[in-house]
């Protein structure tokens, strides 16, 4: 279950299913939270709604990237959204977090998938000893699409049921759906749609097109 809690004061985000490390949500009350004292190295990748995934290594740049998947425990790392959804993964075995940008462009790519994908290949994750974290991201209430973006992403999973209604779609259950299906079972789901409540989160849709963010947080150390 997702929750409030606050870093310096201001509002953040957590999810009760992952207390092992510092994961967390931001809110627009502190889109720019001084992170550097949760690590020695804090490292954002240039966002391009793309489904390119990396490891975060040595480098501080990381251009055309969707996804990072941390090892090192000195180094944070975080992504920018509003609207789109957040996804945060964490392998309990082998303490392996990634986050990873999920718009519909990266959805319909099915980058939560491809993101654990990599983790199993280079760290031996399995999809059952993984905890995903879906945060705020716009609901299906406000989500409506052309019908051509709506066959996309619904062509993404076996059973579709539920995932929307009329034209409009529901990006955290697709994500979520997709995560299922390659046997993720420990799924919490942010309940919040930046759109409805963007007196909290950022709304690209309803801000008509703004460039502020907030953003996802993850580091392996203790929260």
């Amino acid at each position: 279950m997702f929750y409030f809690d606050s870093i310096n004061g201001k509002k953040i985000v957590r999810s009760d299913k992952l207390t092992e490390i510092n994961a967390f949500f931001t809110t627009r009350e502190c889109a720019e939270v001084d992170v550097s004292g949760m690590a020695s190295r804090v490292i954002s990748p240039v966002q391009t709604h793309s489904d390119h995934i990396e490891i975060v290594d040595s480098r501080n740049e990381y251009p055309n990237t969707d996804g990072l998947i941390l090892k090192e425990s000195d180094t944070g790392i975080y992504l920018r959204f509003a609207d789109c959804v957040p996804l945060i993964f964490y392998d309990q075995i082998h303490c392996v977090a990634s986050i990873s940008h999920a718009g519909w462009r990266g959805t319909a790519a099915r980058i939560g998938v491809k993101t654990i994908a990599k983790m199993m290949l280079n760290y031996s994750s399995k999809p059952e000893d993984i905890i995903a974290l879906i945060g705020p991201a716009i609901s299906v209430c406000c989500y409506e699409v052309s019908s051509e973006v709506k066959d996309t992403l619904l062509s993404t999973v076996k059973n579709s049921d539920g995932l929307f209604k009329d034209n409009n779609v529901n990006l955290k259950q697709i994500n979520a759906r997709q995560l299922e299906e390659i046997g993720v079972n420990k799924i919490d789901i942010c309940p919040y749609c930046t759109s409805c409540n963007n007196d909290l989160f950022y709304s690209y849709r309803k801000e008509n097109g703004t460039k502020d963010r907030h953003f996802a947080f993850v580091s392996l150390g203790e929260v």
